[in-house]
């Protein structure tokens, strides 16, 4: 079976990472769309170089091409379901502190239900 990846939507059930997703051009999209069949498919199975845990069990997509690096912040939910949480463009060799703790609190609004 394989794993179902949802969005995460706030309380106005908008969903800033779709929105953030769709606004990218063509290339990247398409590259991290290409790791979230590969997520879908190997589930938490998958691991570097196309995805790597970050901390309290925030995992990243990793993608890049020509115009930059690009990453998708999730984690693992219930019944075989990732969230995705947030998602940037990576500008410095770490992941900056303020992108985590987007996905951090994004992440316990989905556990508070």
């Amino acid at each position: 079976m394989q794993w179902k990846i949802n969005y995460y939507y706030n309380t106005n059930n908008i969903s800033p990472i779709k929105k953030w997703l769709d606004s990218l051009d063509n290339e990247p999209k398409a590259e991290i769309f290409k790791i979230f069949q590969m997520l879908s498919k190997y589930g938490i199975d998958l691991g570097l170089p196309f995805v790597r845990p970050i901390e309290n069990k925030i995992y990243e997509v990793r993608a890049k091409d020509k115009s930059g690096i690009y990453r998708v912040l999730y984690f693992a939910h219930t019944d075989k379901t990732f969230v995705l949480l947030h998602g940037f463009m990576k500008k410095t060799q770490k992941t900056p502190r303020k992108e985590i703790e987007i996905a951090l609190k994004r992440m316990k609004e989905v556990k508070d239900g």
